[in-house]
């Protein structure tokens, strides 16, 4: 598995308090919030970036129980999978239980966090962690996100080349796929005058000049490009510095909704089922009619994600593992794949295992814990 616990020992522990905006910018590179549905509200959502915090705990919805349960264990933040509030909130006067959360939130200093479909939408996030419980491999994000990439074009004097290169790869470019450090050069002349009140770094006011300069081109995710820029101009050593940025179409094998990938060793459809039921601890599964193969190409993804079900199928894969399936949508399975809704919850659940992995891996003396409410609001007879 790519997540691992780390565990400190009573002499290890040192005192954990941090600003939450540094955990925050761990999370955001996770799942940035660039890569969140539009109609989502993932983020912050209570509380300051500047507020100091000692413990974390992490759910998978906000209740009145979990704010609860987060004050008495003296937690500061309260990470979740949902969003306590998906839309404007135009008044607060506690007539429901959003209102009433987000009121005594304030009230406690407790900061609320919404890890939501930018966390879907990445390759090591909610999707990915289900695959792994189920044993995929050969993982491939089943329907990549497109128009996420931007390329940028910069000129500079050919012995400062190395020095601008380095500094936009460290701050995020270059990366294609696998490879990291990925640019391409040309050799050619630039031209230019300074006026009046220029300080140029090479050639003299009111006289043209031509230079041999690099023409450096990359690659990067959009979410990076002010810190890019930013390295850009303190590495570059004209007073103006000289660049251009596309947006690119290309597809990103790490970026997309749900999930692709096979079993090891094919397996009985019934059991298969079985043990997915097993694994997600569900008290039911609605599925469609069995076609008598063996499971070998399995698609899910988690929540409500009958929207891919016809890419699963495109994708030939023998099960479609999701929630909140209607009725009819069931009959888009049309004997060329087994549709299975495990539930919402169900198929999400291991979101909390995820976070408090990856948070114990990047600060691991900091004090966070897995709600123990249990947040699914379907009960089954």
């Amino acid at each position: 598995m790519w997540f691992f616990f780390t565990f400190v020992s009573e002499e290890q522990k040192v005192d954990n308090r941090m600003q939450l905006q540094k955990l925050i910018s761990e999370l955001e590179h996770l799942a940035p919030l660039s890569y969140q549905e539009s109609y989502d509200n993932a983020g912050l959502i209570v509380g300051s970036s500047n507020q100091e915090i000692a413990k974390a705990l992490i759910c998978f919805d906000v209740t009145e129980e979990v704010l609860a349960e987060a004050k008495a264990i003296g937690a500061s933040l309260i990470i979740s999978h949902h969003p306590i509030v998906f839309g404007g909130l135009k008044k607060l006067n506690g007539k429901n239980y959003v209102e009433r959360i987000v009121i005594d939130a304030i009230k406690s200093d407790i900061a609320l966090y919404a890890m939501h479909t930018n966390l879907d939408n990445v390759i090591l996030g909610t999707n990915r962690i289900l695959a792994e419980k189920l044993g995929l491999k050969n993982v491939q994000v089943l329907v990549p996100l497109k128009g996420r990439f931007r390329k940028l074009v910069t000129f500079c004097p050919s012995k400062y080349a190395e020095k601008v290169r380095t500094a936009i790869f460290e701050a995020g470019a270059g990366y294609i796929g696998k490879y990291n450090q990925c640019s391409f050069n040309t050799k050619g002349e630039g031209s230019f005058r300074a006026n009046a009140d220029a300080k140029p770094f090479v050639g003299e006011i009111d006289q043209l000049q031509f230079e041999e300069e690099i023409r450096v081109e990359t690659i990067f995710p959009d979410y990076f490009e002010g810190k890019i820029i930013n390295a850009l101009k303190k590495a570059h050593p004209y007073e103006e510095v000289a660049y251009d940025i596309y947006k690119l179409e290309n597809e990103s094998t790490e970026l997309g909704a749900g999930i692709i990938g096979d079993l090891e060793v094919a397996e009985d459809e019934l059991d298969f089922l079985n043990r997915l039921k097993n694994i997600c601890r569900a008290d039911g599964i609605r599925y469609t009619k069995l076609r008598n193969k063996n499971v070998k190409k399995v698609a899910l993804c988690g929540g409500s994600g009958a929207f891919l079900i016809h890419k699963a199928k495109a994708a030939h894969a023998d099960v479609y593992i999701t929630g909140d399936v209607k009725y009819h949508e069931f009959f888009d399975a049309d004997s060329q794949i087994v549709i299975a809704d495990i539930g919402h919850y169900e198929s999400e659940q291991f979101t909390k295992e995820l976070l408090i992995s990856y948070i114990k891996e990047k600060f691991p003396t900091f004090a966070v814990q897995i709600s123990e409410v249990n947040t699914n609001p379907i009960s089954y007879l």
